[in-house]
């Protein structure tokens, strides 16, 4: 019986080792992420309205902004459960990002050519997670993003607010006392921007009326800390 006791001790406390603490990640954390992101616009309802005339869709062209990001987070998890923890966070993304072109054009006749890019995107996330392997986590995130989109044409230019949900999912890893590494992948999706201008040509009033959307997808490495 002895033995046995022995034995079962042993086995308990080589378990203990093997399975991650929860109590690792709980609390306030910071971290700072790199890495690489695209965003991909669209258009959608777009067209001019010659008043008295008719209607004609305006036909676009648009590449995606691809490029360097950064974000920095900071948020709490709170342990549920020795096997859940749930997670409130903000991030912020200071890196303008790649300017990317667009044009259009109307019955074969050329609109003009511009550029855009992201700027001063944010995310507020819930973040449920599960301690994996030694000392590690496995984490998804659910939130509200929202970005400026700075749109340049000939010498004007305008900044268009969008806003949207987000989804990512990631690993943390302990390297040392609260200073761990992690990797993630998040997913934007920005809901529909609708803008109208009117004017006069040749006589005639001209409207016209473009509907934007746009989704976005980063991939970060970084390090953060476990306060």
């Amino acid at each position: 019986m002895k033995r046995l006791a022995i034995y079962t001790v042993s086995a308990m406390s080589a378990l203990t080792i093997g399975t991650a603490n929860a109590q690792s990640f709980e609390g306030f954390y910071g971290q700072v992420g790199v890495g690489y992101e695209s965003v991909a616009p669209s258009f959608s309802n777009s067209n001019v309205t010659v008043v008295g005339v008719g209607t004609a869709p305006i036909n676009t062209s648009i590449s995606n902004s691809n490029g360097f990001t950064g974000v920095v987070t900071v948020g709490y998890m709170a342990e549920i459960t020795k096997d859940f923890l749930l997670g409130l966070g903000a991030e912020y993304s200071p890196i303008a990002g790649q300017k990317a072109n667009y044009s259009g054009s109307v019955l074969g006749t050329s609109l003009g050519n511009g550029q855009y890019n992201k700027e001063n995107s944010y995310n507020i996330f819930l973040s449920p997670a599960t301690p994996i392997g030694k000392d590690g986590l496995l984490y998804g995130k659910v939130g509200y993003t929202g970005a400026t989109i700075k749109d340049t044409f000939g010498s004007s230019s305008t900044n268009t607010n969008y806003s949207g949900y987000s989804l990512g999912l990631g690993y943390k890893q302990i390297i040392q006392g609260g200073l761990y590494g992690f990797g993630e992948f998040n997913y934007m999706s920005y809901g529909n921007q609708t803008s109208n201008s009117s004017g006069t040509v040749a006589g005639y009033t001209v409207t016209s009326t473009m509907t934007t959307n746009a989704n976005a997808y980063n991939l970060l490495v970084g390090l953060g800390y476990k306060f």
